[in-house]
């Protein structure tokens, strides 16, 4: 009898020991997984900090270089990385994390609107600028569907370029850009080009009608055959 409760003992101890070794092992992983992506994301934050500091003098030296030498803004690689890693952490990390990083991008979204427009005006690109103010999918369901639109248009139009922005995002940049163009949480989603307002939901037709500048950055006819047309 006595042998039979150690033995029943031996399992019950036996089972605590692999219990505790699967619930360590889990909990090492998990929180290996954490430290790195924390770690990550401090370096992504430093390097933005700096992309930040230096975007003045990128401003500046904008102005030294010849048009044919500009094509797209300097800031579009690490706006590029940046909407990659918020889109992860949107479904992988913490909502401070997050905040954090959609601060970030905001501030180099506009600090790219603004380099944009002063090549646009100095070396006469087609370009059409669209800020787009949205909030979350509980408080605005058909902001979800402008953003696939805005997503369908920028396929189509190469020159559009899109700023997207938070409305609840609580950064004073954005709620400069708010009471700028008198946008209401009431009437998202909305979109700006040209300093006209647009609220509520609109179709890719209907921008396309709103701002007829857009399809004019389309090459006609005999501009895309002569881009075609092989050089000899």
């Amino acid at each position: 009898m006595e042998k039979q409760h150690k033995n029943i003992w031996l399992k019950h101890i036996t089972v605590l020991f692999i219990t505790v070794g699967i619930f360590g092992t889990i909990f090492y992983i998990s929180s290996s997984l954490t430290d790195r992506k924390i770690a990550e994301l401090n370096t992504i934050q430093n390097n933005i900090s700096i992309d930040l500091l230096s975007a003045e003098t990128q401003y500046s030296l904008l102005g030294e270089l010849d048009c044919n030498q500009v094509s797209t803004s300097v800031l579009s690689d690490q706006l590029n990385m940046l909407s990659g890693k918020i889109e992860y952490l949107g479904s992988n990390g913490s909502s401070e994390d997050l905040v954090q990083l959609k601060k970030q991008y905001s501030l180099l979204e506009i600090k790219d609107y603004l380099l944009m427009k002063e090549i646009t005006k100095r070396c006469g690109q087609k370009s059409v600028f669209m800020l787009y103010f949205y909030t979350t999918s509980e408080n605005c369901s058909e902001c979800v569907k402008q953003g696939y639109v805005l997503t369908s248009l920028r396929e189509k139009y190469p020159a559009l370029r899109v700023y997207s922005f938070d409305y609840g995002l609580n950064l004073s940049a954005i709620e400069t850009l708010i009471k700028i163009y008198g946008i209401e949480d009431t009437k998202l989603p909305a979109l700006v080009s040209d300093r006209q307002v647009y609220t509520g939901f609109h179709s890719v037709e209907d921008i396309e009608k709103l701002v007829p500048k857009l399809v004019e950055t389309l090459p006609s006819e005999k501009e895309a055959a002569a881009i075609k047309k092989p050089t000899i």
